[in-house]
């Protein structure tokens, strides 16, 4: 018996059953000829016919006409086979995109990395990737060290270049890339600014310029001061470092911070610790998440190029 014809609540039910189909539907608009549309797709005649035909049942209206030795599609036919058309499209994209993911040369790496780093240390790490793998596409995303790991866990980001490392968290994986040093950043006419060396201890007394908590900077600091012996007073903090070295060119406090790019800001000095203090930089992911192949090819890339120290 032929079923009822559809109503507009059977619509889901009715796509569900039409999806296989939509390709075999495309093939006969385009072709007008059942013997042309199945040779298109690779599939037997009497299949195309009794597919069609069963859809006529399921409609309650049939989807194609004869005429002659040809067909065209009936009016509920053509309504289906434009969707079909719109349907098939957006899906080939997303069989492109699929393609391209899963190919290490053309995939995309969504990367994550501090804003310290992203004037010195990822630009020629990315340019000699996309030398060897000219067509792989990034997603750049910048934040403090504790948003990128949240970012990286939430599946937002492929891989994120931090410091610190998560390090004896059995919820990542870490490799370390490069070990870069930290000074004491001091107002030029600071007490300590003419000496060659300094223990940070030596400024327990003075007022600190810091980034905010949740900044790898400011984890490492605060953990340096609680060797050093002391808590420190902290009268700025700030998301940015530029910001930290205007505020202590200003006069308003010390700070500890990688080196500068172009060396000191004006009006500061950069004086080494004593013992030396440095950040580790590394890579992280979450433990045991399947990477794409293009995000495993940066990762060897960038392990494969890491260096001992800025």
């Amino acid at each position: 018996m032929v079923d009822q014809s559809a109503a507009p609540d059977d619509a889901p039910q009715l796509a569900a059953h039409l999806a296989p189909t939509l390709a075999l539907l495309r093939a006969v608009a385009a072709e007008g000829h059942l013997t042309r549309a199945a040779e298109t797709l690779g599939v037997p005649q009497p299949t195309v016919s009794r597919t069609l035909a069963k859809l006529g049942e399921r409609l309650g209206t049939p989807v194609i006409v004869r005429q002659g030795r040809g067909i065209h599609l009936s009016r509920a036919g053509a309504l289906l086979a434009a969707a079909a058309e719109d349907a098939m499209r957006g899906l080939e994209a997303g069989c492109r995109a699929v393609i391209e993911e899963i190919d290490p040369d053309r995939g995309q790496v969504t990367f994550g990395f501090q804003h310290t780093m992203g004037s010195t240390l990822v630009p020629p790490l990315l340019r000699g990737f996309r030398d060897e793998h000219p067509h792989v596409r990034f997603g750049l995303v910048q934040g403090p060290r504790d948003a990128m790991l949240a970012r990286a866990w939430a599946g937002e980001i492929d891989l994120c270049l931090i410091a610190p490392l998560p390090d004896h968290d059995p919820r990542w994986e870490t490799a370390a890339i490069r070990q870069e040093p930290l000074v004491a950043v001091l107002f030029a006419r600071h007490r300590l600014a003419r000496r060659r060396k300094l223990r940070l201890a030596e400024l327990a007394g003075d007022d600190f310029v810091a980034t905010r908590r949740g900044y790898g900077l400011h984890q490492i600091f605060m953990g340096l001061a609680e060797r050093a012996g002391f808590e420190p007073r902290l009268a700025f903090e700030s998301e940015e470092v530029d910001t930290v070295r205007g505020l202590v060119a200003a006069g308003l406090g010390v700070a500890l911070l990688p080196p500068g790019d172009n060396g000191p800001a004006p009006g500061t000095v950069e004086v080494p610790l004593d013992p030396p203090a440095h950040r580790t930089i590394g890579l992280a992911w979450p433990a045991g998440r399947t990477l794409p192949p293009a995000v495993r090819t940066f990762r060897a890339f960038t392990l494969a190029h890491r260096t001992a120290e800025r």
